[in-house]
């Protein structure tokens, strides 16, 4: 700079996020932008299992962690809550005669192991990520504190809400449905084996009916098995949406973000 005088540094140019996904039959890829800005993502302790009855499959929690990448990538802000029935399910311990309470803090122990997992999956690959559980672990993971996992959040990190509520008697999906309220998220994605919500188990009821849209009360009404009715209800007190979509395909994670109309979605009249 002439004369000696001080030099003026110029703001940095922001910086923009590009999410691509290819469509079916095109040869090109389109930028699209993301219609949600933080999600919830749920996921069972079955999806990570893959083909195995128990425990987890490396290739699919490897496979999961890339689509979350992908998605954290657009600047999508996520939080997940993964359940732990591929490694212990309470409830089905305490109909055998266990107490109730016990099975289901050994449940929440379960969800613990699925999401130090998944953490180590995510960051292998790259993406920062913190655990936060409802029961005091510090030497394993952060102490839920709601502030701190938005804060979290905001920095690009992806947050993992391990251990339920912290409570028995509760499922992993009436903790999802009440983090996802605490952090403002704007969708639920509860991810499945299945693409979306059918009248009859599919697998057992080949003419069963698929549902592409849902309202609370349907789903309390018919009995239909999206989430308990805990946590339908807790969405619906709050109008929180709950997309359920196939998880075992490639890309779905993506598209969900993006908007695309797959699997069921579950939301007020």
């Amino acid at each position: 700079m002439c004369g000696g005088g001080p030099r003026i540094r110029l703001p940095a140019a922001p910086v923009f996020s590009r999410c691509r996904i290819s469509r079916t039959g095109l040869g090109t890829r389109n930028m699209e932008k993301p219609r949600y800005g933080r999600v919830l993502l749920k996921l069972s302790g079955e999806a990570l299992a893959g083909d195995q009855k128990y425990g987890i499959d490396p290739n699919t929690i490897t496979s999961i962690a890339s689509e979350i990448k992908e998605v954290v990538e657009c600047g999508v802000q996520m939080a997940l809550v993964i359940g732990g029935g591929n490694i212990f399910r309470g409830l089905a311990a305490s109909s055998r005669g266990m107490d109730r309470a016990s099975a289901d803090y050994m449940g929440m122990l379960a969800t613990m192991i699925n999401s130090l997992a998944m953490q180590d999956a995510l960051e292998k690959i790259g993406v920062d990520t913190r655990v936060q559980s409802a029961i005091e672990m510090r030497e394993v993971a952060e102490p839920y504190i709601r502030r701190r996992a938005i804060r979290h959040l905001e920095k690009g990190r992806v947050v993992i809400l391990g251990a339920g509520t912290g409570n028995p008697y509760f499922t992993t999906d009436t903790a999802a449905s009440l983090r996802a309220m605490e952090i403002n998220a704007e969708v639920i994605m509860k991810a499945t084996k299945v693409d979306g919500v059918y009248s009859a188990d599919p697998m057992k009821v080949p003419d069963a009916c698929k549902y592409s849209k849902l309202s609370y009360i349907e789903v309390l009404k018919k009995g239909l098995q999206v989430m308990d009715a805990t946590a339908t209800s807790l969405c619906m007190d709050n109008s929180l949406p709950i997309i359920i979509f196939n998880v075992t395909t490639p890309g779905n994670i993506k598209r969900v973000v993006l908007g695309e109309e797959i699997g069921t979605i579950v939301k007020g009249e």
